[in-house]
C-alpha cells in the first residue's frame, strides 16, 4: 500500500508518520509539506503515487483541495487532528499517530 503523510512544512509531523511506518507491513510511505517553505513540498506526483493519504489538520485537506481538486478524487484521504505542538520523533506523538492510523490500517507496535 502506498501512504502519503501531510503536514505543513514537512519537519516533525509527516516525516515522524514516513519514519514510523516506512516498510512497516509492506507499506510504501512518503510525506511531504503543503507550504511553500516545506522540506518536500507536495505535488501532483505524490497525489497520483499515493493510494491512501493522511493530513494533520483540515487546513492540510483544504490546502490539497485548492491545489490539485480532481486529482483527489476516489483518494482515500483522512484527516488525524494533529496540531503542530510535536518535534521530530517525540514519543507522544509517535503514540498518537500509531493509535489514530491504526483505525485505516494496521500500525507497528
Amino acid at each position: 500500500m502506498k501512504i502519503l503523510f501531510i503536514c505543513s512544512r514537512n519537519k516533525w509531523r509527516s516525516p515522524t508518520a514516513e519514519k514510523i511506518f516506512h516498510n512497516y507491513n509492506g507499506y510504501d510511505v512518503r510525506s511531504a509539506g503543503t507550504e511553500n517553505g516545506a522540506r518536500i513540498k507536495v505535488t501532483s506526483g505524490h497525489i497520483g503515487w499515493a493510494e491512501l493519504i493522511f493530513v494533520m489538520e483540515k487546513k492540510h485537506l483544504s490546502r490539497l483541495k485548492q491545489k490539485f481538486g480532481s486529482m483527489l478524487n476516489h483518494k482515500a484521504i483522512w484527516n488525524l487532528d494533529i496540531p503542530d505542538d510535536y518535534g521530530y520523533m517525540d514519543e507522544e506523538l509517535i503514540e498518537i499517530l500509531k493509535a489514530r492510523v491504526s483505525v485505516y490500517i494496521e500500525a507497528p507496535k
